[in-house]
């Protein structure tokens, strides 16, 4: 019976790819040489962010909306890829799964955290480390047997660095050094008390101690700016985020020990567009330990990846069908 339910599969045309991400959730059918027949776009699907009732609706509205665009069955799905954000731990499988099974396909599939979608998409053969620096961070890699190296994910609470979120926190550490003298002045202070729309230091001090306001991780752009301009704590808060980031990609090479072999660091996220500012001290603390490493930034969608995973559990060789994905993709997503 395992056999023939294989066969049927072999027989099924399309290939179904799906990311969730705390702001958006893409759903991609391909055929199997690659070729984009339907797309969905729907809300954000981080079960973390919008609660399990929301992360299923979110998936199920761009899949849903994935085959009105094709207009194909489900019935003719041979295999499906999925990349979740907030997917961390073994205990959150259950929901994933909940989630697969509500869009109704009956068909084979595999799951992985959404930060492994772009090593697959970006990276030559599927493997190698993936950094992303959105806003916050997260490093997966994975080596050619499928072991799976990671940090946490977790950011600040477990000393995580590298996205826009702790860039604007050690941001902050440099206004509040400079309040109480610990540090020198820096324009960071300025930047705050706008975004505050406080009167004064002390007031901005206040309001941060008390709890009174939120810092936007969107002022990391404002941060990089300053940095280019030349205030010396923006460029050491860029620095700082650019080498932990880095840090955490060299204990995932570690525990893949590719501290002597050649592979891909795939860059993917938004504190990438900073540029050099943050991407040369990145690569040279990778460099110090990991000389042969090659740097690659995701420039496509991630949700190609989903549909490459979904190739791997069929059985695809995963290299034909890369670079035309990418090529159809970008006409779909224009």
């Amino acid at each position: 019976m395992g056999r023939d339910f294989q066969h049927n599969n072999q027989e099924k045309p399309y290939l179904l790819g799906v990311d969730t991400g705390s702001s958006k959730t893409h759903a991609l059918i391909s055929d199997k040489l690659g070729r984009i027949i339907g797309f969905g776009e729907s809300g954000s699907g981080n079960y973390e962010v919008v609660g399990v009732d929301g992360f299923i609706e979110a998936v199920n509205d761009a899949v849903n909306k994935a085959f009105s665009f094709a207009g194909v069955c489900k019935s003719e799905i041979a295999s499906m890829g999925f990349g979740f954000s907030g997917y961390d731990w073994p205990s959150e499988a259950p929901i994933m799964v909940e989630a697969i099974r509500s869009i109704q396909i009956n068909s084979p599939f595999k799951f992985v955290n959404d930060v492994m979608l772009g090593l697959i998409a970006g990276s030559t053969e599927g493997w190698g480390v993936a950094a992303d620096a959105g806003t916050g961070n997260n490093i997966i890699g994975r080596d050619k047997a499928g072991k799976i190296g990671r940090i946490t994910g977790d950011s600040i609470r477990f000393g995580e660095f590298g996205g826009a979120s702790e860039m604007v926190w050690r941001a902050m550490l440099a206004v509040t050094y400079a309040w109480s003298k610990r540090g020198p002045e820096t324009c960071l202070t300025q930047l705050f008390i706008d975004h505050a729309r406080v009167e004064s230091e002390f007031e901005l001090i206040e309001a941060l101690a008390m709890e009174k306001i939120q810092l936007d991780p969107a002022l990391a752009i404002n941060i990089i700016q300053l940095a280019h301009e030349g205030d010396a704590q923006a460029l050491e808060t860029v620095r700082f985020s650019a080498c932990e980031l880095a840090l955490n990609v060299n204990a995932v090479i570690r525990q893949l020990r590719f501290e002597t072999i050649e592979f891909e660091v795939v860059m993917m996220g938004s504190v990438f567009k900073a540029g050099d500012i943050y991407i040369k001290p990145f690569q040279e603390t990778i460099l110090k330990f990991a000389p042969k490493a090659k740097f690659v930034q995701l420039l496509g969608s991630p949700v190609v990846g989903a549909v490459l995973l979904a190739a791997e559990e069929s059985g695809l060789p995963s290299n034909p069908l890369r670079e035309q994905l990418f090529r159809s993709v970008g006409d779909v997503l224009s």
